[in-house]
């Protein structure tokens, strides 16, 4: 990652429909801001599975899906595009 990259990780597991909604709102977000410019940053998106990581599991378990942004806790059960949007933005 360079230093204008922003990693966003989606919590989940198989088979379950909130994830896969959470999954297309992230990839609509991702796709609006890769359109927009080129000094929007790199947005990376990483995807795990709650059910592949006891502690992830232990933690999350409840709330999935959760969409951290850098490591941090974003949103969980539902992401927000307008929300998210806007952090990304930094604003």
């Amino acid at each position: 990652m360079t230093a204008r990259d922003i990693r966003l990780t989606l919590l989940g597991k198989p088979g379950c429909h909130l994830c896969d909604d959470a999954r297309a709102v992230v990839q609509g977000v991702i796709a609006e801001f890769e359109a927009a410019t080129d000094a929007a940053p790199r947005i990376v998106l990483d995807e795990r599975s709650i059910l592949d990581d006891a502690q992830l599991h232990a933690r999350y378990a409840e709330e999935i899906p959760v969409l951290l942004i850098d490591g941090e806790v974003h949103d969980f059960w539902r992401v927000d595009a307008t929300r998210l949007r806007t952090a990304l933005l930094g604003d």
